[in-house]
């Protein structure tokens, strides 16, 4: 599976553009919206990307699976590069569209453990209906 489309690499470079050209102006990063997710087909693994530089770092939220998702970056390359039993690699979620900021998927997830787990709170808590996230409670 090809995991970046040039239509994703272009999201991804698009919003790295973005954040260097506004701490170049000396305002706040954006947080944008996760362009992909990735995932370990036999395992836990998940990260969200939201940027892509010209070396292929990615940046975005990591989840492992050992309970302590961080922000940070990793390189395309390594991912493509895993190889899992049974011929299988990291894959793309397809249907993946981000939702919600960077920053309310690593807060979810931070407070979870887990971002599955603080994704399916985003979600239950931005139900019709359900109150409305706020910045104290996440």
């Amino acid at each position: 599976m090809i995991l970046v489309t040039p239509e994703l690499r272009d999201q991804l470079r698009a919003n790295h553009r973005a954040r260097c050209a506004a701490l170049r102006r000396g305002e706040p990063a954006p947080d944008p919206m996760p362009v992909v997710r990735f995932f370990n087909p036999l395992g836990p693994a998940t990260w969200l990307a939201t940027e892509m530089d010209e070396d292929g770092i990615l940046f975005g939220l990591a989840d492992l699976g050992f309970g302590c998702p961080e922000l940070g970056s990793f390189a395309l390359e390594e991912l493509e590069s895993i190889q899992l039993p049974f011929g299988l690699g990291i894959e793309r979620d397809i249907l993946f569209e981000g939702e919600f900021p960077l920053s309310a998927y690593a807060k979810a997830a931070s407070r979870s453990g887990s971002l599955v787990e603080g994704e399916r709170m985003l979600r239950r808590e931005s139900a019709p209906g359900a109150s409305m996230l706020s910045s104290d409670r996440w």
